[in-house]
């Protein structure tokens, strides 16, 4: 995925504040519909769900609107040597497979059922309700949706535009840690609410490990010049958490 028409470049100084709010913007809509819109009793909540869609439309549109208001460009598709996508799809997969088998032995080996976990099967409750979700069949669609379209949204935005840019501000390396950073601190948020009284022991460790995720999929993303490879790796381990967080709301015992 690239951009053609290139005959205009954004000045760095310029190019650094649209950095600074693709970097921020998403932290501060997950603030919003995570906490600031959120209320007692989980009933269905329309400001929460209008925050949302909002908060997504302005992130994903962004880089579009960059790319075609400022430095007019258009966004086209354009495949990598099949050989480099299908060496590093390989790569997203053993990465993607070998994290959720972790996750899962990690859940049910280890946390499931501990005082850590004692609230979260409420907050996510409280919180699909607010969105109209609390059913097994919505959780599902929900799931279906973030896992396969949501994900891909994620990797064009972090990966091919967060990423993507930074890489003509700073060496590769600092554009990968950057992104990656910034990648994981609207999960933070999540995992906040998620995990309350628990942020020192587990948001922020979760979130921490969110980063260097971030970080394997900005490098499949650079070697491959293709989202194929991280986005398979992407989806698999949302996957995971949505079987994780199945269990939280209906285990079977």
């Amino acid at each position: 995925m690239i951009a053609q028409n290139t005959e205009l470049r954004t000045p760095n100084g310029k190019l650094l504040l649209v950095m600074l709010f693709a970097m921020t913007f998403p932290t501060l809509a997950a603030w919003s519909y995570f906490v600031a819109l959120a209320e007692q009793g989980g009933q269905a909540n329309v400001w929460q769900q209008a925050a949302y869609v909002a908060g997504k439309i302005v992130q994903f549109a962004f880089p579009l609107v960059f790319l075609a208001g400022v430095e007019r460009r258009i966004l086209s598709l354009r495949s990598a040597r099949k050989e480099a996508i299908t060496l590093y799809l390989c790569y997203g997969l053993t990465f993607g497979l070998l994290v959720v088998m972790l996750m899962l032995g990690v859940y049910f080996g280890t946390l499931r059922g501990t005082k850590m976990f004692q609230q979260t099967p409420a907050q996510l409750q409280q919180k699909l309700r607010e969105f109209n979700m609390a059913t097994p069949v919505r959780y599902l669609v929900l799931a279906s949706f973030i896992v396969a379209a949501h994900s891909l949204l994620e990797e064009y935005y972090w990966r091919w535009f967060v990423f993507g840019q930074l890489r003509k501000l700073t060496a590769q390396m600092s554009a990968i840690a950057l992104s990656s950073l910034a990648f994981m601190a609207h999960h933070v948020v999540v995992l906040y609410v998620y995990l309350p009284g628990y942020f020192w022991t587990a948001a922020l460790p979760f979130s921490l490990a969110i980063a260097v995720g971030g970080a394997v999929w900005a490098w499949l993303y650079a070697r491959s010049s293709s989202l194929w490879p991280s986005w398979l790796s992407h989806l698999l381990i949302d996957a995971g958490i949505f079987a994780i967080g199945w269990d939280l709301l209906w285990p079977i015992r």
